[in-house]
């Protein structure tokens, strides 16, 4: 019986196009009630924003078709057919050599289309679509470990912001929608992943070295402590962090969220949701609005980088998906390595 009622759809304009929005009163996140309807025009609500943020940028669709609490998938395809004809994609390659056309949002219809298509998280590349080989965005991440929390995350971000001060760069603060918090860099396209992850790690261990009882480059776990990690390896080809105003496939329905450094100490992430945000978008701005004002040369983080390869601090280990890279030392736990040895000499 209830198989022959007619679903209900609604179409809207959004930035010229007719976008279908279907089953609007299906529950996406159940702990707070909100529903597909409540997606769809969060992400219309925060438009400026989050265009910022995805404009011409490939972009993997983080997809929750019933909700948070049901089937998770990774999109990095777009489909060939049954989409609509103004979707934009732009083809990027993975490490393994394999390709794909990602979606590449033009406006802010493509995201509507994808928020109807159940996505929750955008995940874009930090490059466009103009040269998807070169970063035109260095992301660092602060990853607070375990007995550590979101404040050791915003005091490493200070010491960070002061840095960059050194620096004359300009880092863009946003929270993770989690614990951790997201510092963005816009960067002249000139370099490759492999050399933007390379200035990422010499930024990364000059934090380290001015605060090593707060900071770590460690990338086993074993070895970081109550520290706050800094995941380099971010910058690594095809690692996405969940974009700026993007929510955040949690209970709360919480969302990565632009804040100001004069801000940052006193902020409590779970503040920041599909509720909250749209409200303060509105009355204070976008913490955002001049990231593509100062694109940074990098320059200065290279030479840090063969300052500490001449030290004997070369590359750090790659994550364990991606192809051995030159240079890289080996992908083997300290303690492993240890009773390898030891085995060997015995």
């Amino acid at each position: 019986m209830g198989g022959s009622a007619k679903a209900t759809v609604t179409e809207i304009e959004v930035a010229g196009h007719t976008v279908r929005l279907t089953s609007p009163d299906r529950i996406i996140f159940p702990e707070r009630g909100f529903t597909k309807a409540d997606v769809f025009h969060y992400y219309l609500s925060v438009g400026d924003g989050i265009m910022r943020a995805l404009r011409e940028r490939p972009t993997t669709l983080q997809r929750f078709p019933e909700g948070v609490e049901g089937e998770m998938f990774f999109q990095k395809r777009v489909p060939t057919r049954g989409v609509p004809p103004w979707i934009r994609t732009a083809t990027i390659s993975f490490p393994s050599g394999r390709s794909a056309d990602e979606l590449c949002p033009a406006d802010l219809a493509h995201v509507a289309w994808a928020a109807q298509m159940g996505t929750i998280v955008f995940h874009p590349w930090p490059v466009r679509a103009a040269d998807v080989d070169r970063p035109d965005e260095l992301r660092i991440d602060l990853d607070p470990q375990p007995g550590t929390d979101f404040a050791d995350a915003a005091t490493a971000a200070g010491e960070l912001h002061a840095l960059l001060g050194e620096l004359g760069a300009t880092g863009w603060p946003k929270t993770s929608g989690g614990r951790g918090l997201h510092v963005y860099l816009r960067i002249q396209p000139r370099w490759t992943f492999t050399e933007v992850r390379r200035a990422t790690i010499a930024l990364a261990r000059e934090l380290e070295r001015r605060r090593p009882e707060l900071v770590t480059t460690a990338w086993w776990k074993e070895e970081r402590g109550t520290r706050v990690f800094v995941d380099y390896n971010q910058m690594a080809r095809d690692r996405t962090i969940a974009c700026a105003y993007s929510l955040r496939a949690n209970a709360r329905a919480t969302v990565s969220t632009p804040v100001t450094w004069d801000e940052l100490p006193d902020v409590d992430p779970d503040d920041f949701d599909l509720r909250t945000v749209p409200a303060r978008l509105a009355e204070r701005g976008d913490p955002h609005a001049g990231i593509d004002d100062t694109p940074y040369d990098i320059t200065p983080l290279l030479e840090w980088a063969e300052r500490d390869a001449a030290a004997g601090q070369g590359d750090l280990p790659y994550p364990p998906d991606h192809p051995k890279m030159p240079g890289e030392p080996k992908r083997v736990q300290p303690s492993r390595a240890k009773r390898t040895t030891s085995e060997d000499t015995a």
